[in-house]
């Protein structure tokens, strides 16, 4: 294996042994932020046992918090939040156009009112709708049921078009409003301390809850709809209020569809939700309210707490106290030596942590500061200079939130001394300058810490290793998995792969030695043509006999039925609207039939098996990987596919090189041919006929595998070294040629080597 492959998989095989999870960040910024964190990478296994016992006391207790009532009526429970929704639009609206608590403000305020606005709701609206990313799963690929939600999901992701999510229009307005330093990934907004821990509470369970399907299904559904009937988050409505222009307000909406026709997303998320309760019964109808009245017991409670924050940055003061606050920590390394009423600034600084209140008030009185007059206090002019102490330590942002706090300071005399009071109470009891701060049920402040703990410990044991491939076939159904699962897994592939890769160097391939700057259109056409003349020159031999065509067909089935499932990792959010994943999201959803069961590729699948008089137990069933009727070799390469796929960032360049040889193999010859054998014997042509259109190298899959591999190609350095054009470029091709790997004694050696060391580190 190239060198940065097999590191990953040594390090990402280590940590599964344990049964720690991968890349667990630390807790430095509060439990919300860790679980948000880590619940957003795209290969995130989060643990079984206490972990969903942690989950599901907060979902308890947070369902019941608000003691109102709630129905237990699903429809009555759409109309109250849809009410809510109305209702606190209106409240945050009063903000903008100066309703409650605004009075009389200075310059800026609205911009103020803006900012803190989209920051409160990135966490969530930056990942909207990413809960149901996790939903469809290799097994369940042909349930109705799954197809309708994944339906759902797409129109969230903008299927086939790159940075056409809800969550990429989120951005691209916090982009506007220069906030998107720490937006891209979203992992990344954890380390925005302008964004209050109570922000990221909501989406970091739900996102959690995405990673565990098997477990909160009805939950997730019902936290959806909730969401949907809610629509636009109330805080947004003050922002499209003062921005009516800069952002598409109907793409932000989760409640508004983003095709020109077809039922709203509300009536799509009901219908699956009623698919769900038709199809659990009770269960599932109970775990669908729980989901409901949690989300919007949550809402309510992190919506509060927003608009108070809102309310109090009416006040310059507030948001000075909180830019103090958050730049405390570092600057309490320096200025000991700096007196303010004769105590170091690094001890105003240091207490300033947990109430910036005495420092704003020793400041107001210092030399550094003028009140009503910015353009003369030394705090924002020759301290900050280029030939100042603190040149560059406040960005620009800081330098106006600096000015505004000294600008609404009331002018006094000089002379005249003003006594260190407490600072006065806000609107709806915030003190001034102190950011608001939430009660939660149960009198906790930090409701995730439970959970963030559960994350942390990981699973209570490693789990069952798979004693064969028919047992890993059945147990990687499921998106779930267990530390010896998932190390099963990164070791199947590590070894695959070592046996695709021996012996390259001396072996012609169809792939290119090296890539070019012309891309992998040219060689596509190049080899679709040679796939045409193959079929032309083999008109002559004789079609294989039906008995043939019934095996091949059978003993394809264990991997016609997971059809796209080595793309599985790409469902993810982010991965699914991004430049390179975007178009391998749209192959998956093309290979599921587009939530159309009959386009669904399985079904037609199973329809001809039927037709050869073949009835197969369901492909998520032990029965079927353990049916007698398939040859164990049968199983090798579907193993394969769905191992690799859930890896997508560790195993990129191979999946894509995989890709573009699966979509590549059949078109313009082994489809054609195989269409003349199914018709001679009298069985649908349908699978193949598919394929052989949607596969196609101007407009099909292959043509976007290609665009895939040179999207990622070209954005390397032409550069030795790992992770430079040429390393990739050949795990690329590893890739390509894993699809049908070398049979030999040396390249099974080779993989069994390879196996053996990972289990050894």
């Amino acid at each position: 294996m190239h060198s940065q492959q097999a590191a990953a998989t040594a390090t990402l095989s280590a940590e599964h042994q344990a049964g720690r999870p991968h890349g667990l960040p630390g807790d430095g910024g509060g439990s919300a932020r860790t679980v948000y964190a880590y619940a957003t990478d795209p290969e995130a296994s989060l643990p079984e046992g206490r972990f969903v016992e942690e989950v599901r006391t907060v979902l308890r207790r947070h369902a019941t918090a608000t003691g109102d009532g709630s129905p237990d009526d699903l429809d009555a429970l759409v109309r109250q939040a849809a009410d809510w929704g109305t209702g606190e639009r209106e409240r945050y609206l009063g903000l903008a156009v100066g309703g409650e608590g605004t009075g009389d403000r200075p310059d800026g305020h609205r911009q103020v009112l803006v900012r803190r606005a989209v920051l409160g709701c990135a966490p969530l609206a930056l990942m909207s709708g990413a809960w149901l990313q996790w939903l469809s799963a290799p097994g369940n690929a042909d349930d109705p049921l799954v197809l309708r939600i994944l339906a759902l999901y797409a129109s969230d992701v903008g299927a086939g078009h790159p940075a056409a999510s809800r969550g990429s229009a989120y951005l691209e307005l916090l982009r506007r409003l220069r906030l998107a330093e720490n937006a891209a990934p979203a992992a990344r907004l954890t380390g925005d301390q302008r964004i209050p821990d109570g922000a990221f509470r909501l989406p970091a369970l739900l996102l959690a809850m995405s990673r565990r399907p098997d477990d909160f299904r009805g939950e997730i559904l019902g936290a959806d709809l909730c969401l949907r009937a809610v629509g636009l988050l109330p805080a947004l409505e003050l922002v499209r209020e003062v921005l009516p222009t800069e952002t598409d307000w109907a793409t932000l909406d989760p409640a508004d569809r983003r095709e020109t026709e077809g039922p709203l997303p509300v009536e799509r998320c009901r219908g699956a939700v009623d698919a769900l309760v038709e199809e659990e019964g009770a269960r599932g109808a109970d775990a669908v309210r729980s989901g409901f009245r949690w989300m919007l017991a949550g809402l309510r409670d992190w919506s509060d707490a927003l608009h108070a924050e809102l309310v109090a940055a009416g006040d310059p003061a507030f948001d000075m106290a909180e830019l103090m606050r958050v730049r405390s920590r570092e600057g309490a390394v320096y200025h000991h030596q700096f007196l303010l009423e004769g105590k170091p600034l690094a001890r105003w600084l240091a207490e300033c942590r947990t109430d910036p209140g005495p420092l704003l008030d020793v400041l107001s009185r210092s030399k550094l500061v003028k009140p009503g007059r910015s353009g003369a206090s030394s705090l924002v002019r020759g301290l900050v200079g280029e030939r100042g102490p603190m040149f560059r330590v406040f960005s620009p942002e800081d330098l106006t939130v600096i000015r505004r706090w000294i600008d609404s300071l009331p002018v006094k005399p000089a002379e005249a001394p003003e006594p260190q009071t407490e600072p006065e109470p806000g609107p709806e009891g915030v003190r001034v300058g102190v950011a608001p701060q939430k009660s939660f049920p149960g009198g906790t402040r930090d409701p995730l810490a439970a959970v963030a703990g559960a994350l942390r410990a990981g699973a209570r044991s490693p789990g069952r290793t798979p004693s064969g491939l028919r047992e890993a076939y059945h147990l990687l159904m499921n998106r779930t998995d267990t530390p010896a699962l998932r190390s099963w897994a990164m070791e199947y592939v590590a070894g695959w792969l070592a046996r695709s890769g021996h012996g390259m160097d001396r072996t012609a391939m169809q792939l290119p030695e090296r890539w070019g700057h012309e891309g992998l259109r040219p060689w596509l056409q190049a080899q679709h043509d040679q796939h045409g003349a193959e079929f032309e020159e083999n008109a002559a031999i004789p079609l294989p006999s039906k008995e043939a065509v019934v095996d091949d067909t059978v003993q394809t089935a264990p991997l016609t039925l997971i059809d796209g499932s080595w793309l599985q990792g790409f469902t993810d959010y982010e991965q699914a609207s991004s430049a390179i994943g975007h178009s391998l999201f749209e192959t998956y959803w093309d290979e599921l039939g587009n939530g159309e069961p009959h386009l669904n590729h399985p079904l037609i699948y199973r329809d001809v098996l039927k037709e050869m008089g073949v009835e197969l137990p369901p492909t998520a069933s032990a029965a079927f990987a353990q049916w007698p009727g398939f040859r164990e070799e049968s199983l090798e390469l579907p193993v394969y596919w769905l191992c690799v796929g859930r890896f997508p960032q560790t195993f990129l360049p191979e999946v894509l090189g995989l890709n573009l040889a699966m979509e590549l193999s059949g078109v313009g010859g082994t489809y054609r041919r195989a269409r003349l054998a199914l018709k001679a014997y009298g069985f649908s042509t349908r699978f193949v006929d598919i394929h052989n259109t949607i596969d196609n190298v101007a407009t099909g899959h292959s043509a976007w595998a290609a665009d895939a591999v040179d999207t990622l190609l070209a954005s390397l350095p032409d550069a030795p070294g790992p992770g430079a054009r040429a390393d990739v470029w050949g795990r690329v091709r590893v890739g390509y040629r894993s699809l049908n790997p070398p049979r030999g004694v040396g390249a099974r050696l080779a993989a069994r080597r390879t196996r053996f060391t990972g289990r050894r580190r």
